[in-house]
């Protein structure tokens, strides 16, 4: 069985997204995994990211909030909150983030989890930089061989999220959290489970959406990730420009996803047994 990491970033309990969580956690505690939940709200969980992240500052005199970042990583005098959550993430074999959609992304107290969490050295700055290769991100980095899964509750209705929908496409909306967020340090991330018309989900309607909940947490350790290219995986050139004949198919961010007609001598191996993002 598996170790899981919820974090809940919704202000009321009785919520739909709270539902979701707390469906979420009985669903997972029945099939023997264990479950964490770090509910930012109910925990006041401090958002901005500012000097009282340090417990020491290696420049006390002006803030560089990256260099502040690097020295206290390192020195192990980081603010214990943050300490805290760098270790259930190294603790846990999946991580779902549970979060309304406000203002086309993840609420504020999120991002603050994020900015403070993802620290230099634990999530970015790793790896050897030099020559042709900077770091290991984009499929590598300290979070690999981990999993990853949005659950995300939408005011609007999903044609205004479908591919000419007037409020974009769902999947690039979700581009900078999925791909930039959970792919940067290694997490494989899956298809996002999305409830739409949220704020207007009626009574009679809640079963089905719990039962389709319910069978995507079943495949959360067995659904194919959605097909991001490694950075490190021959896909790139020297400057991290994606190399001519990949993604002549697809336009804006969908280009970095594997194609199955990509040219097979530029990956390491056959093309990944992934899914498309978005294809489901």
């Amino acid at each position: 069985m598996s170790n899981i990491l919820i974090v809940h970033a919704h202000p009321e309990p009785k919520s739909l997204t709270s539902a979701l969580k707390d469906l979420a956690v009985d669903t997972l505690t029945a099939q023997g995994h264990t479950v964490r939940v770090s509910d930012l709200y109910q925990s006041g969980w401090k958002a901005v990211a500012d000097r009282g992240d340090f417990i020491e500052q290696g420049r006390p005199d002006r803030l560089s909030y990256v260099a502040e970042s690097r020295h206290a990583f390192a020195s192990g005098t980081q603010s214990p909150d943050i300490d805290a959550e760098q270790r259930k993430l190294l603790w846990a074999d999946a991580v779902l983030l549970s979060f309304p959609m406000w203002w086309f992304g993840m609420p504020a107290i999120l991002k603050g989890w994020v900015d403070r969490v993802f620290a230099y050295g634990f999530a970015y700055g790793v790896g050897v930089h030099g020559g042709e290769r900077w770091g290991d991100r984009y499929g590598e980095g300290v979070l690999s061989g981990r999993r990853a899964m949005l659950t995300v509750t939408i005011g609007g209705r999903e044609p205004h999220y479908g591919a000419r929908g007037v409020n974009g496409r769902l999947d690039d909306l979700l581009w900078p959290i999925q791909h930039g967020v959970l792919f940067y340090p290694g997490l494989e991330v899956v298809p996002p489970f999305a409830v739409y018309q949220s704020d207007r989900l009626a009574d009679t309607e809640w079963p089905a959406v719990a039962d389709a909940y319910k069978r995507r947490i079943a495949g959360l350790f067995n659904d194919r990730p959605i097909a991001f290219r490694t950075q490190n995986g021959g896909h790139y050139d020297g400057q991290q420009v994606l190399k001519p004949g990949l993604g002549a198919s697809e336009s804006g961010t969908r280009i970095h996803l594997v194609q199955p007609g990509d040219p097979e001598e530029v990956l390491d191996g056959p093309v990944p047994d992934r899914i498309a993002l978005g294809a489901r």
